[in-house]
């Protein structure tokens, strides 16, 4: 058995006295483990720190077995992943969300949205809601995606408000009003047709927002706990938006 895919690395661990065991996410083969020999080198370690994309190639004699990887760089971006808090949080954080996935599992989409992402960390703004988007596909993908088109109650798409805590979907807020004290808030650059960039206030409010659905969804069913990582990227993005204004935003609830 052989493939070569581009690839994202997520991590590596010790495996013996020089190799290490790779995890890698790929557009077509998923999140993927394999043995890359030498991969304590001084040569490979830059080339396996996380966030960067290199070229693997994978080989097993049987499918199920872990294999091994042979791995050429493309794009060394983890030196620029360690200059900022958003980014060296980010590039952890979304690592773990990814390893909520089951192993081999396809998720393209999930890998177009890392690969770009990547590519915006060191830009809280923009970091921010590409985070948020992301967390909403991987809830999706895990099936417990959200309804933000319409009103639940209405069926109309225009000024929603809220989010239903117990059905994910969206709440006009005329409908939602009487319950405001038991919903979600649904932050504007998440509506339907939105142009507008988050600012502090709804940004802390999507992280909520997305921190709500993966602690009943995914994190307490597992019985485990968001990464540490995710709450550093949450402070590290509103504390730069904080810089850029005259009123401080805060966190309330998970992130």
């Amino acid at each position: 058995m052989q493939w070569t895919e581009d690839a994202i690395i997520l991590g590596v661990r010790r495996h013996g006295e020089s190799s290490v065991i790779a995890e890698v996410m790929t557009a077509a083969r998923g999140r993927h483990l394999g043995l890359v020999r030498g991969g304590r080198s001084r040569a490979m370690q830059p080339v396996l720190q996380p966030g960067n994309a290199v070229e693997a190639t994978w080989r097993a004699r049987i499918e199920d077995h872990l294999g091994e990887f042979r791995i050429e760089p493309v794009r060394l971006r983890a030196a620029k992943l360690m200059e900022t808090a958003t980014a060296v949080n980010g590039v952890q954080a979304m690592a773990a969300l990814l390893r909520l996935l089951p192993e081999r599992d396809p998720h393209p989409h999930l890998y177009e949205a890392l690969d770009l992402i990547l590519d915006h960390l060191d830009e809280p703004v923009a970091a921010g809601e590409l985070f948020v988007r992301f967390e909403l596909a991987l809830l999706n993908d895990l099936g417990f995606g959200l309804d933000l088109t319409e009103c639940a109650a209405t069926g109309l798409t225009t000024d929603l408000a809220f989010v239903s805590p117990k059905s994910g979907r969206a709440v006009s807020r005329d409908a939602g009003s009487p319950y405001a004290d038991r919903m979600l808030a649904l932050p504007g650059f998440l509506a339907p047709g939105a142009t507008t960039a988050a600012d502090g206030a709804a940004l802390a409010a999507a992280f909520r927002l997305t921190a709500f659905f993966l602690a009943r969804h995914v994190y307490e069913p597992r019985g485990v706990m968001p990464s540490d990582a995710r709450e550093g990227f949450v402070r590290a993005a509103l504390k730069a938006l904080q810089q850029r204004s005259e009123t401080p935003v805060s966190p309330i609830g998970p992130a």
